[in-house]
This record gives structure tokens, C-alpha cells and sequence, in this order.
């Protein structure tokens, strides 16, 4: 083997994943072995979704290959440093890429690896291997999209690589190389029905200040239509899924290539339930229509908060009346409709929660899910509170969600707002759907009041040094 690709993450230790059971396939590095096979190169997977920590390290002590590449992301950080421990010891050269490296290069060349695969990392590892293999991991000056430690220990940074635009030539994700069964028996096991992901673009031009870009930036490419079908086609006659999983940031950015994918989708009779991301304010009447035509059972919009104030802070580019009428058009069509918020983003008051907790209930999207602003390296939104930032006494142990941001409540008052937010559209749905149900009805209020003093009594700004 020229190469052991691998993704460091483990269900079994993720609690709150084995609670949702919503597992997919890791498509980034799939991707790359796919091309990495195309160009000639020896590739083994290790997906250890489903597998141990001790099977994994068993793994590397077999050294089936000399460079060991893994993906990082913000969940996975001490898994990475962990398997690249491992993997050192046992004689691997060790190849990181994925967003949580690019952020931090050189903290993780100085906690092991050899190189830092930096934007996409299918051409960049076709040209690593043989350097290599031919010059060490300290020569690597020509390879265009990495960073390494020179002979003298000095950081390299070379010129980053061109992105992908004809996403059409590049293959689709290895997944004969993993057990694609394991993923859809455990859908199929706690939720009745197998889903597997695909994607249909990369990148997100769109600038929120909180949004990581570090492996795209802001380019965005798509796949053709036919494309994308004839994988679809290739999923269903393979494996056929029960639902399907669009990954894309914005699935509906491209009005026109959204009608031309659910015409091709029509002409050849491909139609599974799915569900997928994007923004309110490239959705329409039309493109809701393709979307419930397609199979649509639920889309997922990045509300963030119900505060106009606030998304002009997080430069979203979009407006609570859009998300409002988007709500309202996919509701209309019988598509569920689940959103995102952010609580604690830089600036928001007690007054814009509410003002969130007012649109949720008026919007009253199917689910919605809530998270605090973490400030990630590399963004704007950490440039901006860089000064009251306090990152983790153990970087290794933690990750970017783990920074502390002085100046804002502490995490008891975003308890409280969230439990505020579901208790107040429990008792709208309760007031409308079950107008008598007092005693529901008094129990939902009196959270919602709970909460509301809650947060009154938790609303003060944390000191960084006295973390709560």
C-alpha cells in the first residue's frame, strides 16, 4: 500500500451522536481515495465509525502502508493526536488535512505530523506520496497547498493550490472501500429507514463571520446535473437507500441548475425522500415545487436568530422576513421545515433571544436545533474577540468549541434560553392544537416563566479567568 487513509472518529465514544444515531460516510476522504486509485496508487481505507480505539491502533501496528493520512475536524482533535502518536511509533509518516488542521498547522506539525494538507486534498496527495517517498517530509518546498518543518525545524507554508472546477472529472467517493451496509442498518435500526450522503457542490461563497472556509475559501463549484443523477442511480441499484442525504451548504443556490437536476431526476424515474441544507433567501415558489417534486421531506434553513440586529452582525445577507415567507412556502408544500440558531453571538442582548423565541413561535418550524457561538480559528468572528478569548488550558484535549469569550453570559443562561425557546412553542402548539388541555397548558407556561427569570438571574458576563 502507497498509503492508510483514515478519519479518527469513533461513534462509541461520541455520547451524543449514540444518542442520535444519524451516522454517514465520510465523503472528503473517500474522495480522496477514490483519486488516488484513479492515478495509480495502492489505497486502504480505515473508517472507524463503527470500529474501537484499540482495533484502530492494532491497525497501525500492522503498518500496512508508509504514510498514514487522516481528517480532522473540530469533533475529532485529540482523536487525531492520539492516532498520529500511534501512527508515529509504529514508523508512519503522518498527513493531516480537513478544516481543523488548516486552522492550526502549526500546532499540529509540532504535536506530530509530517504535513498539513491545506484546501482540497485530492491533486495535493497525488503529488505528496512520491515527494515523499523521493525527498522526506522536509523537502516538500514544490508541493503548492501544504505546510511542514523545514531540515532547520522552520514552518512552511508553500503557495496554496488552485480549487477543483470541473467537479464533473474528478470520481465519485470510494465507498466499496468501507462498509456502506454498517451505516444503513444502523439508520435502519433506530430510525426504520437507511439514508447515505452525497454531494452536488464545494464551497460556499456566502461570508458569515462565523463560518469556517479554510478548505474551500469562498469558491463554489457545481457537478452537472446528469452527473450527480448517475450516482444517484449507482446509489439505489447498489445499496438502495431508503432516504438520501444532499450535503451541500446551500443545496438550492443555483435556481436554474436545481430545475435542470429535478428534470433529469423526473426523466429517469429517480425519486427518494430526502433532506438537505441551504438559505432562505434562495428559496422560491418554483424552487419549492422542484424540491416537493423530487422527493423533499425536509429542509434544513440556517435561521440563526429571529434578531435582524444580530444576522446583519453575523453578515448572513439574509433577512427574518425571508426566513419567515421560506418557512411558510415549504410548510404550504408539505415539506417539514427544520432550522438552526445561535445563541451568545457577539453583541446579542436579552432582547434579541427574545425576539428569536418570538419567530420560532410564530415561524413554528417542525424541529430546531440550538448552539452557542464558538469562535473558530481563522474566522472573522475570532478575529473579532481574539482579545477576550481564552482558549482551553489543554489544546490537545479540547477544541475551538471549548474557547471561552469574556464579556457575554455564561453557559447556565443559554440553558435557560434554550429551554425558554421550547417551552414557549410548546404552548403555542398547545394553545392552537389543544386549546383545552389546561394542565399541559400550565406546565409549558410555567417553564417558559421559569426560564425567562432563569436567564434574568444568569445574565451577567462571565470573567474568562473564572471559567464557569
Amino acid at each position: 500500500m502507497d498509503v492508510l487513509l483514515s478519519h479518527s472518529y469513533f461513534l462509541g465514544e461520541d455520547a451524543h451522536e449514540q444518542h442520535v444515531m444519524k451516522p454517514y460516510a465520510p465523503l472528503g476522504l473517500l474522495y480522496v481515495s477514490a483519486y488516488l486509485k484513479r492515478a495509480g496508487f495502492a489505497v486502504a481505507v480505515q473508517d472507524t465509525t463503527f470500529a474501537t480505539r484499540a482495533a484502530a491502533h492494532a491497525r497501525l501496528a500492522a503498518r500496512e502502508a508508509p504514510v498514514l493520512g487522516l481528517y480532522t475536524n473540530l469533533t475529532t482533535r485529540a482523536s487525531v493526536l492520539d492516532l498520529t502518536r500511534q501512527a508515529k511509533a509504529h514508523g508512519f509518516t503522518v498527513v493531516l488535512g480537513g478544516p481543523e488542521s488548516a486552522n492550526w498547522p502549526e500546532a499540529y506539525l509540532s504535536n506530530g505530523a509530517d504535513a498539513i494538507v491545506i484546501g482540497e486534498g485530492e491533486v495535493t496527495m497525488a503529488e505528496l506520496l512520491p515527494a515523499l517517498a523521493r525527498c522526506g517530509p522536509h523537502r516538500l518546498h514544490d508541493i503548492a497547498g501544504i505546510a511542514f518543518r523545514d531540515e532547520s525545524g522552520a514552518f512552511v507554508h508553500t503557495p496554496p493550490r488552485p480549487l477543483l472546477t470541473a467537479l464533473d472529472g474528478v470520481p465519485w467517493p470510494d465507498r466499496e472501500a468501507i462498509d456502506i451496509d454498517a451505516y444503513l442498518t444502523c439508520w435502519r435500526t433506530h430510525h426504520g429507514a437507511g439514508s447515505l450522503n452525497l454531494i452536488c457542490a464545494r464551497g460556499c461563497p456566502y461570508k458569515c463571520r462565523w463560518c469556517s472556509h479554510s478548505v474551500f475559501g469562498h469558491h463554489h463549484a457545481r457537478r452537472s446535473p446528469a452527473d450527480v443523477a448517475d450516482e444517484v442511480a449507482y446509489l439505489i441499484e447498489r445499496w438502495n437507500p431508503d432516504m438520501l442525504w444532499y450535503a451541500d451548504d446551500v443545496f438550492t443556490i443555483h435556481p436554474r441548475w436545481l430545475s435542470e437536476y429535478g428534470a433529469e431526476l423526473g426523466r429517469r424515474g429517480l425519486k427518494r425522500p430526502f433532506e438537505c441544507i441551504t438559505r432562505a433567501d434562495r428559496l422560491t415558489p418554483a424552487a419549492v415545487d422542484v424540491l416537493r417534486e423530487m422527493g423533499a421531506f425536509r429542509i434544513w434553513i440556517g435561521s440563526e436568530s429571529g434578531s435582524q440586529r444580530v444576522l446583519d452582525a453575523m453578515e448572513r445577507g439574509v433577512s427574518v422576513a425571508e426566513v419567515a415567507q421560506a418557512t411558510a412556502w415549504l410548510k404550504a408544500a408539505g415539506i417539514a421545515v427544520g432550522m438552526f440558531l445561535m445563541w451568545g453571538y457577539d453583541g446579542e442582548t436579552t432582547a434579541d433571544i427574545e425576539a428569536t423565541v418570538d419567530f420560532v413561535r410564530r415561524t413554528d418550524p417542525d424541529i430546531f436545533l440550538t448552539t452557542v457561538a464558538y469562535p473558530i480559528k481563522g474566522t472573522p468572528y475570532f478575529d473579532a474577540v481574539a482579545d477576550r478569548v481564552t482558549p482551553p488550558a489543554d489544546w490537545a484535549a479540547a477544541s475551538d468549541r471549548d474557547h471561552h469569550v469574556a464579556g457575554r453570559p455564561g453557559p447556565r443562561y443559554y440553558r435557560h434560553a434554550t429551554r425558554r425557546l421550547r417551552q414557549s412553542v410548546a404552548l403555542a402548539r398547545l394553545r392552537r392544537d389543544r386549546p383545552h388541555a389546561l394542565l399541559p397548558i400550565a406546565r409549558a407556561w410555567l417553564g417558559a416563566e421559569w426560564s425567562r427569570w432563569g436567564m434574568r438571574w444568569n445574565d451577567r458576563p462571565v470573567d474568562v479567568a473564572r471559567r464557569p
